[in-house]
């Protein structure tokens, strides 16, 4: 029996491209007036936006996938599964809190940077050390997906302070935070029965 179910790969594969897709549409639906360089993604799925239920949508099912994932992984440390799942719940937080239509909210924010802060940190926090722990979880790259994550905070809060691209900067790191967990799932399943901790 394999100690992660194949369904996990399909519900961490789902996380970055509902995402994504969510934005993409969104952002057709809300038109040349938004940009999503400039704009974030909660611009989306504020109050009175086009594609307020397409994107409301997306990040209730990227909460759903991180739960379930979370869920699957047992070969990750509990610690790391749990902040996945609070990062999940966060994602669920982040839809049901919308911000206005003008202006920004205070419970929206929270929610958001409670979430980011989890799932960057997740990584680290399901890491095991030594060679037999699958390549996902292993310490090396889950310290370098946490740091690559830290850093395109920094550079969303830089450009969010200079009114630059916040946008871009958010949707990378995103993805990054979206794509971390499939890949550390697709690395679990390669790992022969056997090696696995």
């Amino acid at each position: 029996m394999r100690a992660v179910p194949r369904w996990a790969l399909v519900s961490s594969g789902c996380a970055p491209v509902l995402l994504a897709s969510g934005w993409m549409v969104a952002g057709r639906l809300e038109g040349p007036g938004y940009d999503p360089a400039t704009q974030t993604i909660s611009v989306l799925a504020a109050y009175g936006a086009e594609g307020f239920w397409v994107m409301t949508g997306a990040l209730l099912a990227l909460g759903v996938c991180h739960l379930l994932t979370a869920w699957g992984l047992r070969p990750a440390a509990p610690a790391g599964r749990v902040a996945l799942a609070a990062g999940g719940v966060a994602s669920l937080a982040v839809a049901l809190l919308p911000t206005p239509s003008s202006g920004g909210s205070l419970r929206h924010g929270s929610a958001a940077a409670v979430g980011f802060a989890l799932l960057a940190l997740w990584p680290v926090l399901a890491a095991h050390r030594g060679r037999a722990a699958p390549w996902g979880l292993r310490l090396a790259p889950a310290l370098a997906a946490t740091a690559l994550m830290g850093l395109g905070a920094v550079w969303y809060l830089i450009e969010t302070y200079r009114q630059g691209a916040p946008g871009a900067a958010e949707r990378l790191v995103t993805c990054m935070q979206s794509l971390w967990p499939f890949l550390v799932v697709a690395s679990c399943l390669r790992l022969p029965t056997d090696d696995r901790p």
